[in-house]
């Protein structure tokens, strides 16, 4: 599996290191450059979970926005 394009548009970034990005994958999924929000984890609906090797990842809404994602009404 491999990065294949970035589907967001480059936002400046301070630092290497504070980044927030959408890349697509040769396999067809989506990976994401976000901040690991590790204080969500008992806020999440019943019936979901982080496994092992998962991280809860937050990505600022503009990113998501110049990436194509619509939000939801309401």
């Amino acid at each position: 599996m491999k990065i294949t394009r970035r589907l967001d548009a480059p936002q400046r970034c301070a630092t290497n290191s504070n980044c927030p990005a959408v890349f697509a994958l040769s396999s067809g999924d989506v990976a994401f450059i976000g901040r690991v929000a590790h204080e969500l984890h008992d806020s999440l609906p019943s019936g979901s979970g982080v496994g092992d090797g998962e991280h809860l990842v937050v990505v600022p809404r503009d990113v998501l926005i110049s990436a194509g994602w619509t939000p939801p009404a309401g």
